[in-house]
Parts: structure tokens; C-alpha cells; sequence
């Protein structure tokens, strides 16, 4: 594309979510050249080539928003306030996952559209109203003409993950009614930038938006955002408050105070971005120094919670199963399987970490509060984190 400058070479990389079973060790993965760029006009950024959504989200899909408190509790809080200040009829969530959002709704209320089939039956089952599509217009009309118009439209870390960002907004535009209110969070590229996290890319991360970005692609559809919570989920993320144009509702000040954050940082030059390359080609260096350091004392280092954000990490880094004798996680379609591309075992967390373990790599770095709050008696015992953000270290 003549609009977009690329900033970031993150090396070929596994399908994140992509975990192997035993008898696939041997085989030859698909790779991809994950490389970052920044769209001049829009100012969007976003990687160079978004893979198929259906080779993403299909019925093989692992992730399970209800397995961190973290997210739950987020989503009840999200849903009381929903239901005080905007006392919707008909909600619609894009990407409703196992049901953590919309559970905390009257299932009358609710309609979830998620595409992972195997996820969208878990909430079926518990008599809600979900349909297992990606979210388009085609989506959008069948939706239209069974239900009809909806009064609030969530979505959580989804519409970063769909590579057509006018089909996106078209869809909603065909189903929100004229006072209706579209919410969507996703990671904040301001955050980041700052925070050195440039795990927040990887193959279903098609986008990470600033608000400018954003912005740029609503106005093509007589959007607009009227209010914006910075919240600390994933590292830093935005929720942001968006409603049609001829809808006269205010705009909040924190949508001006993001925009200046933004402009100030200089999220609009190319030179941010290219020192920001810099520093993470520092970071490799660092953490597989870290690394090396640990393992030639002859300590043991394990991985805690195996992420999509994590896979970026291992395999730019090159820190596979020599570094890490096994990850722990929680999610089942995660359990006894390989970490893609650095093959990695993974073992189901049996509710504390072991005492032969000296080290452990935080892959899921972002729940850090919710994994120390549950590891105390390894941390009083002298056990050590290891952690990339905003600079590889140990704490």
C-alpha cells in the first residue's frame, strides 16, 4: 500500500493460538512475516498481512474470557452501569466468546454473535440467544430482520481482530437504532507505545487503535465518540463511547483530554514509531540475556499462562523449551498441547506453582495483580517473575 510506512519486522511467527498436539511436534508449522506499519492517511496501525478469519476463529478455538476474575469482573461492573445510564431493551455483543458479558443480562435482553463455534454452543446451551457468524452485513440483515433494531451494541477485543473495518462499521450502522450506543475496547496503542508491549501484536490482532485512528474510519459512517474510560485491562486498554451523529448526546471532556494525550506523545509521527522499534529490539536483547543468566546457575525457569500475546514473545525472541521447561494454564484446550512455534509443553495449573520452580516467565503479564494475589506463598518463599514491560526484568 502507498499510504503505509512500516515501522516493526517481528520475524516469521506461528498462528498465536495455533497449540500443537503431541503428534504434530515433527511437522513443519505455517509461518507468517509479522510486520507492523502505520497508515499515513488514517493513521491507523495495523500488521502487514491479517491471515483468514477463518483459519483464526473456527470450532478449534482456546481462549475463554471466563477464566480471569480479572475479565469478569470488569464485564459485571461494565453491565450495572450499562443498565443505569443507558437502560437498553435489545443488546447485541460482536465476539460474546463463552458468555462473560452477556451472562450479566436478562437472557430476553441479549443476542451474542460469536463465530468459534465450539465457544458459541457453551452459551447456547445455557439458553441464550447467540449465533455462531462473523460479524459483516450479511450478519447484520439476518440479525435485522429476525430481532430488529438494538438499542446497545458491546464489543471486547473483537473488532480489532476483523481486517474489514468498513464492513465492521456498515454492519453496525444496519443494526443500532438512531439513539442507540456502540462500546467497544480494545488495547490502546498509546499504552503500548509507552508500556514496550509489542506482544499486543500478533496474527489476530489485525489492529491496535489510538483514538485518532479510530476516528478517522467512524466519520466515513456518521460516527462519533462522545465519551472514553482508560482502563487498565490488557495492559492498557480504551472503551470507547460511540453513538450516530444526529444523536445530540454531549461529548465528555476525556475525549479531547485522549486526543491531546495522544498528539502530544506524537502517535501521528513516524518517528515514534521508529524509536519504538529500537527499544524493542533492545528488549529481545535483554530478555534473552535474562535468560541465559538464569540458566547457566542451573535454575529452573517455568512459563504462567500460555497467551496469544506471549507467542509473539518466545518465537521474536527465540526462547523456546531449552529456556522454559513447561508453561501452566487454566484452559482446558490449552492442556497437554506444545506452544506454537517454540513447542513448549503445557500442564493444567493444579492451583499453585511448584517449589522445584526458581523462576517464572509471566506470559499472561497482563493479570500480574490477579496471578501475585494467588501466588503469595511461592513469591514468600523466594520465588522470582519474569516480565518484558515497560523493560525485560525480575521482580
Amino acid at each position: 500500500m502507498k499510504n503505509k510506512i512500516n515501522f516493526l519486522d517481528l520475524g516469521f511467527q506461528p498462528l498465536a493460538n495455533n497449540y500443537l498436539k503431541k503428534g504434530q511436534l515433527n511437522k513443519k508449522e505455517k509461518k507468517y512475516r509479522l510486520k507492523i506499519g502505520i497508515n499515513t492517511d488514517t493513521k491507523l496501525v495495523s500488521i502487514n498481512k491479517p491471515i483468514s478469519s477463518k483459519l483464526m476463529f473456527n470450532n478449534k478455538y482456546p481462549y475463554r474470557s471466563s477464566m480471569s476474575k480479572t475479565m469478569l469482573k470488569s464485564f459485571k461492573n461494565l453491565a450495572i452501569s450499562i443498565n443505569k445510564k443507558f437502560k437498553p431493551k435489545k443488546i447485541l455483543e460482536i465476539g460474546s466468546n463463552d458468555g462473560s458479558f452477556i451472562k450479566n443480562f436478562s437472557k430476553k435482553k441479549v443476542i451474542g454473535i460469536e463465530p468459534c463455534s465450539n465457544i458459541e454452543k457453551i452459551t447456547k446451551k445455557k439458553g441464550f440467544n447467540t449465533y455462531s457468524l462473523y460479524w459483516n452485513t450479511k450478519t447484520a440483515k439476518r440479525i435485522l430482520k429476525k430481532e430488529g433494531k438494538v438499542d446497545l451494541i458491546y464489543s471486547a477485543n473483537t473488532i480489532s481482530h476483523i481486517e474489514n473495518l468498513d464492513e465492521v462499521f456498515k454492519s453496525i450502522n444496519i443494526l443500532l437504532n438512531n439513539h442507540g450506543t456502540l462500546i467497544i475496547e480494545d488495547p490502546s496503542l498509546l499504552e503500548c507505545l509507552k508500556k514496550n508491549t509489542y506482544d499486543q501484536f500478533y496474527n489476530e490482532h489485525i489492529y491496535v487503535f489510538s483514538l485518532i485512528g479510530i476516528e478517522n474510519i467512524l466519520k466515513k459512517y456518521d460516527f462519533e465518540i462522545f465519551h472514553i474510560q482508560n482502563l487498565e485491562i490488557h495492559g492498557g486498554s480504551n472503551r470507547y463511547f460511540i453513538k450516530k451523529r444526529t444523536n445530540k448526546k454531549p461529548i465528555f471532556s476525556s475525549v479531547n483530554n485522549q486526543r491531546k494525550k495522544e498528539i502530544n506523545y506524537g502517535i501521528q509521527k513516524i518517528s515514534t514509531y521508529k524509536k519504538f522499534a529500537k527499544r524493542v529490539k533492545f528488549s529481545k536483547r535483554r530478555l534473552k540475556k535474562i535468560f541465559l543468566k538464569i540458566i547457566s546457575k542451573n535454575k529452573k525457569i517455568i512459563g504462567y499462562g500460555v497467551t496469544a500475546k506471549s507467542s509473539t514473545i518466545l518465537n521474536y525472541c527465540k526462547i523456546d523449551k531449552e529456556f522454559i521447561s513447561y508453561f501452566i494454564d487454566t484452559t482446558k484446550d490449552k492442556q497437554n498441547k506444545y506452544t506454537p512455534g517454540t513447542k513448549i509443553p503445557i500442564l493444567k495449573y493444579q492451583g499453585f506453582i511448584k517449589k522445584d520452580i526458581d523462576f517464572v516467565f509471566l506470559g499472561a503479564w497482563n493479570f500480574k495483580k490477579e496471578i501475585f494475589n494467588k501466588e503469595k506463598k511461592f513469591i514468600k518463599r523466594g520465588g522470582k517473575f519474569i516480565i518484558h514491560t515497560p523493560r525485560p526484568r525480575i521482580l
